[in-house]
């Protein structure tokens, strides 16, 4: 009876992970052609924003793709070999494997940031190429079988020596694991990455076992990080222990991919045949948002800058929590001029449950830690990684990591608030309210920890879920609602899962102070009946309504200087 417990428990768990298998490729959306005008199309990259990059190599010309217009556009028409492309820091990093060189273009102005080989015929010519946090350049130097460092400013070493034909690579999302493809052998190789461009002794991560013996090409990475690699006819998907989760086969032979569009899960996939696109359950790293002024894009002038304040310490892509092989990450911002414990605030962006990720709150993270708060802008599981309530799960988990560092960030532990926008003022507002609901807590870490906060601020986010627009959009547009997806049910297939997602219905006398931020013309009555029964229990709670404001006003120039003092204004009456 033993035996066939066990025997039934192992094939449930493989059944289990063969679900997962399927899941992360999105059955429903078929491989899409997007263009075959190359000559041969390699690596891509993803601006941000807008646009996808791609280098023709035979072509020698250097694409943008625009999604939002289904346009193929050329931006340098004589780009020479181009055998890769990597944006990060507002800028576009370009692997110019004709000239042995890396360099950066910015508008149509393209300035060597290092040669990989000075002498008259290169040997050491650059393949593929991934940015660090540091904005470091890891490429791969095929012929001699080595990857080299190029530091931000420069200054080259090598950081992997004696590997077979490296292609590919990419960085584990926390910066902490360097992967490698391996051309002929079609294997990949995993290097802890111990400082930026030191590198620890190898090991094969997976192995690409059918098709020709060699053909390891171009590989990305997924928020959860999943590792992507190229092969002779499919784009292969391992988990971080290396177990394999599918495969995308391609009409031709792949080349290179990477994450883009809107939401960041459309996997562009390019091929000898031109250039694919395939959605994905599965959300892409976002590019490094630019730290300093020169890098700020001029097509956002009307969002607030991302520039690292120079009386702030950042600490970026910190693990603050793990439920098996994911790792959730947040930006740490500590006040330099302050000393002593300070009061610190969980900032939960937006984006439906659905998409969005933490760097689209860093300028409002970076703001509030210059005005003296330590501040922790956190990424979260959205609804097509991981169902509700994975990531209030995750909130939660934030506050018990900040509790357990607190003397490491110089955090007062007795002192944490949270601050959300839209879907993220959502969770912040059931942060505040359900505390006390093991369901919400999960086992991310630090168990030991509590996760009440002292005071919450949301901006125009829904906190009635069980009642008011979300159930009535459950019920009315099943199709268009997020909440369906996010919680994986209807509020009629499962009314219990809505009421755990309701933050109303989650009040008690324990629940802390609580801001209502929103633009005048984004329904400011939202969320009335929670602060009527807030103020019946005696619990502090306001809310500000700003002129002209639309939904996300709160990262837009014009409302967000007024709006980033009102939320201090309030914490400083809150956190005594």
């Amino acid at each position: 009876m033993r035996r066939f417990y066990l025997s039934t428990l192992v094939l449930s768990l493989f059944s289990a992970q063969l679900l997962l298998a399927i899941d992360i490729v999105d059955r429903n959306a078929k491989l899409v052609e997007i263009s075959t005008e190359f000559g041969l199309a390699d690596g891509p990259a993803w601006d941000g924003s807008w646009a996808l990059y791609i280098p023709d190599v035979k072509g020698q010309k250097l694409y943008r793709y625009i999604p939002a217009k289904k346009e193929l556009q050329v931006v340098l028409p004589e780009a020479g070999r181009i055998s890769a492309t990597y944006y990060a820091e507002g800028k576009l990093y370009l692997s110019d494997n004709a000239n042995a060189a890396i360099n950066i273009l910015k508008g149509k102005q393209t300035k060597l940031l290092a040669k990989t080989d000075t002498s008259e015929k290169p040997a050491n010519r650059p393949n593929d190429l991934v940015v660090d946090h540091q904005g470091g350049v890891y490429v791969t130097l095929t012929k001699p079988g080595q990857v080299m460092y190029i530091s931000a400013k420069g200054k080259t070493s090598i950081a992997v020596s004696d590997i077979n034909t490296p292609n590919g690579i990419t960085l584990s999302p926390d910066g902490k694991t360097l992967y490698v493809s391996s051309f002929v052998p079609k294997k990949v190789w995993s290097y802890a990455v111990d400082s930026p461009g030191k590198t620890s002794a190898g090991k094969i991560f997976s192995e690409l076992d059918s098709g020709p013996e060699k053909g390891a090409d171009g590989m990305t990475i997924d928020r959860a990080g999943n590792v992507y690699c190229t092969g002779p006819k499919h784009v292969w998907i391992w988990n971080p222990s290396g177990t394999l989760l599918a495969k995308i086969e391609t009409p031709t032979k792949p080349i290179n991919c990477a994450f883009g569009g809107k939401d960041m899960r459309d996997l562009y996939i390019t091929c000898f045949g031109g250039l694919y696109m395939q959605r994905m359950n599965a959300y892409g790293v976002p590019p490094l948002p630019a730290t300093r002024a020169e890098d700020q894009s001029s097509s956002n002038a009307n969002r607030p800058a991302t520039t690292l304040p120079e009386d702030v310490t950042a600490h970026l892509d910190v693990v603050y929590a793990q439920v098996g092989d994911r790792k959730l990450l947040a930006d740490i911002f500590v006040p330099q001029k302050k000393k002593g414990a300070l009061p610190a605030v969980v900032v939960v962006h937006g984006g439906g449950w659905l998409n969005s990720y933490k760097s689209k709150f860093r300028a409002l993270a970076q703001e509030l830690a210059s005005r003296g708060y330590v501040t922790m802008a956190i990424e979260y599981r959205l609804g097509y990684e991981a169902k509700f309530p994975a990531g209030i799960q995750d909130c939660n988990a934030s506050v018990r990591f900040l509790r357990a560092n607190a003397a490491k960030y110089q955090v007062d532990s007795n002192q944490i608030a949270a601050v959300g926008g839209s879907a993220g003022g959502h969770l912040v507002g059931l942060m505040a309210t359900g505390f006390h609901d093991e369901k919400l807590q999960g086992n991310g870490g630090n168990g030991d920890r509590s996760s009440k906060i002292q005071a919450a601020v949301v901006m125009a986010g829904p906190l009635e879920i069980f009642s008011g627009s979300v159930a009535e959009r459950s019920r009315t547009k099943p199709d268009e609602s997020n909440s369906n997806v996010w919680l994986g049910k209807t509020i009629d297939e499962d009314p219990e899962l809505y009421k755990l997602a309701d933050a109303y219905l989650h009040i008690t006398k324990a629940a802390p102070p609580i801001l209502f931020m929103t633009g005048e013309h984004d329904n400011p009555d939202r969320n009335e009946p929670t602060r009527e029964k807030l103020r019946s229990l005696g619990i502090t709670t306001e809310i500000k309504v700003y002129k002209d404001g639309k939904h996300g006003c709160w990262n837009q120039l014009q409302w967000f200087n007024t709006m980033t003092a009102d939320i201090d204004t309030f914490l400083q009456e809150q956190l005594k």
